[in-house]
């Protein structure tokens, strides 16, 4: 295994992350920003937290994918969430379960940061997700 997911003892608990992830593979994967749209460029979910989740986690996993990754090789993961505040958290996490199992994200994730910005690079891009994976 390429990756080894872990959280210290002592290290503040529960979270919906692992702390620490350590990467022994040789090729280093990153994986821009990925945002809800299709493959021909179209909005997806406009307007619905969880579903852009859900898109942009499709996005990100079709990009590990085209090098040969997939999240079981994820080291990092990012998340971008316009106007955060924590009440969105609920509609967050659903769009990650609506994908979890279909795309083989791993529970808990690899290190993952949520930050909340003002905006993104359109108005209805409510959510982005940076992934960086390590193979052997």
């Amino acid at each position: 295994m390429t990756v080894r997911l872990l959280t210290p003892e002592g290290m503040f608990q529960p979270v919906p992350y692992h702390h620490v992830s350590i990467g022994t593979g040789t090729r280093h994967v990153h994986v821009a920003g990925q945002i809800a749209r299709d493959a021909e460029g179209n909005p997806v979910a406009t307007g619905d937290l969880a579903g852009q989740v859900a898109q942009a986690l499709r996005n990100t996993a079709l990009g590990l994918a085209g090098a040969g990754a997939d999240f079981s090789d994820v080291v990092r993961l990012r998340f971008y969430v316009t106007r955060w505040s924590p009440e969105k958290i609920d509609d967050f996490m659903a769009g990650v379960a609506l994908v979890a199992e279909e795309l083989g994200i791993p529970r808990p994730f690899p290190p993952a940061s949520l930050i909340g910005v003002d905006h993104l690079f359109e108005p209805d891009v409510l959510v982005e997700v940076e992934a960086s994976a390590v193979l052997d």
